[in-house]
C-alpha cells in the first residue's frame, strides 16, 4: 500500500505562474460620446458640456460623457413625472413583464455589461462577470416577482407609489447599485431619474440602451450624467418625492440637511469600517479565505468591507503567517485578465487618499506588510497592504479608507470583541468566524451592525435586506424591506 507523502516546504512555499488570460473586447463597442437618456431616447445636454470617463489601469480616455444641469435635471423630472401617471396605473402583472425583460437581457448582455464594468472601474473581470453583472440581473428578477404581488407584501395595508425617484449611486458597484435602486422602484410602481458616479456612467448608459431595447415607456427610466453637482440638482429638485443614496457618509449629511423639512422620502446607504471578528476556535483556512475576500475583493472599494481584523490573541501569529502568504499568492494587474485578483484603484483621487491614510498608519507607530508583486507602470495601482501593531486611536483604525488596506488588532474575550467591533461611528456590517453557534449568535445580537456574516463574509441576495446604522446610514436596500422603502401604506 503506497503512503501518501506530505508537500516538502520547497512544494508548499512554490508560487506558480500564470499564462495571460485576457477577456476579449472585439465584442463590446464604446461610443466617444454619450449624451443623456431622457423621456426614453438620448438627449444633447443642455449645458453643452461633456466630460472624460477613463480606464484606471491604462488612464486612457474611453469616452466624453454628457453633464446634465440643473435645466436638464427638470427636463428629467419633468419626464419622469409625466411617465409616472400611467406608469402607476399599469396592472403590476404588466409591470412585472418590462422588469422581467430587463432582466433577461441584462443576461443576454451579459459579457459586454461585465467587460464595460471593469474598463470603467477597473474591478477583476472575474467579480464583473460572476458577481455584479449576476446579482444586477437577479435583482430585477426578484422585484418582477414582486410587482403583481404587492398586496401579499403588505398584508392589511394599501401600498401607493410614492411618485418620481431621485437615486445617486457610487462608482465601486455601478450597475448593481443600479438595480438595488431601479428594479423595487418600479416595481411599486414610481419612475426613476437616476445619478451614475461621473467615474463610471458607462454601464449605466448601457442599461439605458436595453429600456429602449425592452420597449420600456418613455420616461419610466432617465439616467443623467454629471458631477455632484448634478446630484445635488436632482436631490433639491421640488417633484422628486423620494431620494435614495449610496456614497460617502459626509455626502449623505449633505443629502439628509437639504431633504429635512421637504417631505421627501429618503434612505442612505453610506460608509463603513467593519470588524471581521476571528476567534480561537475558528476554521483558520476558511477565515483566511473570508479575510481576503472581505478586504481585497473589488481593490476594497466596498462600504462593508472587513477592513477592521480583530483576531483572539492566543492565535494572531499563525493567522497572520497564513495570511501574509496567502497575500503572496494574489495576483495584482490587468483587471481584464481572467486571472487577476486585485485591479486598479478607481480614480487617481482615490489613490492619493489611500496612500495618505496608509502614511498616516505608519508615522503613527503601525507596522505595515506588503507583498511583493510588479505594478503596471500605467494606471492607479496599490498592493494589498497590512497593518499590525494598530491601536483604536490610529486613523487607519477609525477612517474608512476604501481601498485594499487591512488594520489587524487583537482582543482576548468576547466581551473585548463587541466593545472594540462597536467602538467606531460607523455600523454597517460585520464577520464572525468561530465554530461554536451560540458564540454566532450571541455576538449577532450584541454587533451594532445591519449585516453580521457568520463564517463568511461578503455574501449578498436580492432576498436579503441590507443597510445599517449610525453613520451607515438608515433604510434598507433588498428583499420586503427594499420595496417598503418606495410605498406609502394606508
Amino acid at each position: 500500500m503506497a503512503i501518501a507523502k506530505r508537500p516538502s516546504t520547497e512544494m508548499r512555499e512554490r508560487r506558480f505562474e500564470y499564462a495571460a488570460a485576457p477577456e476579449a473586447t472585439d465584442h463590446l463597442k464604446i461610443a466617444d460620446s454619450y449624451s443623456l437618456f431622457i423621456g426614453g431616447r438620448f438627449v444633447e445636454p443642455h449645458s453643452r458640456r461633456r466630460f472624460a470617463t477613463v480606464n484606471p489601469a491604462t488612464g486612457q480616455t474611453l469616452s466624453e460623457v454628457a453633464e446634465a444641469d440643473d435645466a436638464d435635471v427638470d427636463r428629467a423630472v419633468t419626464a419622469a413625472a409625466d411617465a409616472f401617471r400611467s406608469w402607476s396605473r399599469l396592472s403590476g402583472a404588466k409591470r412585472a413583464r418590462h422588469i422581467f425583460r430587463l432582466s433577461r437581457l441584462m443576461q443576454e448582455r451579459a459579457r459586454e455589461l461585465a467587460v464595460l464594468e471593469t474598463m470603467d472601474g477597473g474591478k477583476p473581470i472575474k467579480e464583473s462577470r460572476d458577481v455584479d453583472v449576476p446579482l444586477a440581473a437577479a435583482h430585477f428578477f426578484y422585484y418582477a416577482g414582486w410587482a403583481d404581488k404587492l398586496e401579499w407584501a403588505f398584508p392589511n395595508r394599501r401600498p401607493r407609489p410614492l411618485g418620481v425617484a431621485g437615486q445617486v449611486i457610487p462608482w465601486n458597484f455601478p450597475l448593481l447599485m443600479l438595480a438595488w435602486k431601479i428594479a423595487p422602484a418600479l416595481a411599486a410602481g414610481n419612475t426613476v431619474v437616476l445619478k451614475p458616479a461621473e467615474t463610471t456612467p458607462l454601464s449605466a448608459l448601457a442599461f439605458a440602451d436595453i429600456c429602449q431595447q425592452a420597449d420600456l415607456p418613455p420616461g419610466v427610466v432617465n439616467i443623467l450624467t454629471g458631477a455632484g453637482s448634478t446630484g445635488a440638482s436632482l436631490v433639491g429638485h421640488p417633484d422628486v418625492r423620494k431620494v435614495a443614496f449610496t456614497g460617502s457618509t459626509e455626502v449623505g449629511k449633505e443629502i439628509q440637511r437639504a431633504t429635512a423639512g421637504s417631505g421627501k422620502h429618503l434612505t442612505l446607504e453610506l460608509g463603513g469600517k467593519a470588524a471581521n471578528i476571528v476567534f480561537e476556535d475558528a476554521p483558520l483556512d476558511q477565515a483566511i479565505e473570508g479575510i481576503v475576500n472581505g478586504i481585497y475583493f473589488n481593490q476594497g472599494h466596498v462600504c462593508c468591507a472587513g477592513s477592521r481584523l480583530l483576531v483572539q490573541e492566543s492565535i494572531l501569529e499563525p493567522l497572520l503567517a497564513k495570511l501574509k502568504s496567502r497575500l503572496g499568492t494574489l495576483r495584482v494587474g490587468d483587471p481584464l485578465d481572467k486571472n487577476t485578483d486585485v485591479g486598479a484603484i478607481n480614480s487617481r483621487a482615490q489613490l492619493e487618499k489611500i496612500e495618505g491614510l496608509v502614511n498616516s498608519g505608519i508615522e503613527e507607530g503601525a507596522e505595515i506588510y506588503q507583498p511583493a508583486c510588479d505594478l503596471p507602470e500605467r494606471g492607479y495601482w496599490f498592493r494589498p497592504t497590512i497593518f499590525t501593531n494598530v491601536a483604536q486611536s490610529y486613523r487607519i483604525a477609525r477612517e474608512e479608507i476604501f481601498g485594499p488596506v487591512l488594520s489587524v488588532l487583537t482582543f482576548r474575550t468576547p466581551d473585548e470583541a463587541v466593545e472594540k467591533a462597536n467602538n467606531t461611528p460607523y455600523g454597517l456590517s460585520a464577520g464572525v468566524w468561530t465554530d461554536k453557534g451560540s458564540r454566532i449568535l450571541w455576538l449577532a445580537e450584541r454587533m451594532r451592525a445591519g449585516v453580521v456574516w457568520a463564517n463568511t463574509f461578503n455574501r449578498f441576495d436580492p432576498t436579503s435586506p441590507f443597510g445599517g446604522y449610525k453613520e451607515s446610514g438608515f433604510g434598507r436596500e433588498g428583499g420586503l424591506h427594499g420595496l417598503a422603502a418606495y410605498v406609502e401604506l394606508d
